[in-house]
């Protein structure tokens, strides 16, 4: 990458958390890695004290947004009214290539439309859909699962492109040269499920082999975390029930666990003598460790972190822009997948794609 910086443009005022946690994971990030420089969206007048008293002035660029996109403001309102929002601002610099990567933790329907209508979606491509990460025992740690909430309408075309998205995803992010693709329904009988599922299990079945990987059918709920797909597809609705309804099991199973360590002075001791493992069960379930969307599908790169990210969170969202600032892979993924909707077919093992410059996804954990 020789001696350039690569350069994330954070929207500072759209998290739950306010500034005050987003700043702080830019400290985390900038910490572990001072090959970052950032630009910071938001209220000069909140940000500059928060930026110089963890002493990043070197390394931010405050940009003066007086605006903030609320999490229930609508995306029809911020795409006519929204010029003078930190979104925007967040946004307009990856569009005017000043920044490398944009990251916000603000309202999702409002920063896929503000990033459809800026930078614009792909060659190609009709839906462009949020990928996440999602534990699993697969060796890479990981599934992908796309779309968890850019759209929440899919049809059969559309999951498609989304298994073309999310297969490139895979072959690039963890090195999977045939990866193994699965359209999540409500059982793996081909009779069950809605017209446009039947559909659509058809024709990413008859693309698999033209594109290079395995297609295995329908999959449920329970193959998510499984070891027996790479990526799901689905539609943006059903996604993202299924992630928050993940989150909020990783959390309960968190406050269960500490309740029964808690409860006798022999359970007490207990819990000092399995705290290494309970801290990497922890680390493992940890939905702030694997946080951020990557935006698929749109001429540039964007992450969206969760709305109530904390520092941690923040700092992973970071790592994840940061990994696909400095690959390239952003492009190389749209670029490849634009020539596969269009012409049906291509081999995603070129030489520029698999050379292993791509990137490896598949330690979400160490977060800077």
């Amino acid at each position: 990458m020789g001696t350039s910086k690569t350069v994330i443009s954070i929207d500072a005022m759209g998290g739950d958390r306010g500034p005050a946690a987003v700043v702080a994971g830019i400290s985390k990030s900038a910490a572990k890695n001072p090959d970052i420089r950032f630009i910071v969206h938001g209220p000069r007048s909140e940000l500059a004290p928060l930026i110089s008293k963890r002493k990043l002035d070197a390394q931010c660029e405050i940009r003066d947004a007086a605006e903030v996109v609320s999490m229930d403001a609508k995306p029809s309102y911020v795409m006519r009214h929204g010029k003078k929002t930190s979104m925007w601002s967040a946004i307009e610099s990856v569009r005017d290539k000043e920044a490398d990567v944009c990251i916000s933790c603000g309202n999702t329907g409002a920063l896929m439309a503000v990033s459809m209508i800026r930078l614009r979606k792909a060659e190609g491509v009709n839906r462009p859909a949020i990928a996440c990460l999602w534990p699993s025992r697969n060796a890479s740690g990981f599934n992908i699962m796309l779309d968890v909430g850019a759209d929440i309408r899919a049809d059969q075309d559309d999951l498609l492109q989304y298994a073309l998205m999310g297969m490139s995803y895979a072959r690039n992010g963890f090195g999977l040269k045939r990866p193994r693709v699965g359209l999540l329904n409500v059982g793996t009988e081909e009779h069950k499920g809605r017209a446009e599922l039947k559909v659509a299990n058809d024709i990413i079945a008859d693309a698999a082999q033209a594109n290079d990987f395995d297609y295995v059918g329908f999959v449920e709920g329970g193959d998510i975390p499984s070891d027996r797909v790479d990526v799901i597809v689905t539609d943006g609705f059903t996604g993202n029930v299924a992630l928050k309804t993940a989150e909020g099991t990783a959390s309960l199973i968190s406050e269960l666990l500490r309740a029964a360590f808690k409860y006798t002075p022999l359970s007490r001791i207990a819990s000092l003598l399995a705290y290494p493992s309970l801290k990497r069960l922890s680390k493992r379930i940890d939905p702030r460790q694997v946080n951020g969307g990557v935006f698929l599908g749109l001429n540039g790169s964007v992450v969206k972190s969760h709305g109530s990210a904390d520092a941690t969170g923040v700092s992973a969202a970071i790592k994840l822009g940061f990994t696909l600032a400095q690959t390239g892979f952003t492009e190389k993924l749209a670029a490849r997948v634009a020539s596969n909707v269009t012409s049906g077919q291509g081999d995603e093992r070129d030489a520029a794609e698999t050379s292993g410059d791509a990137g490896d996804h598949n330690d979400q954990t160490d977060s800077k």
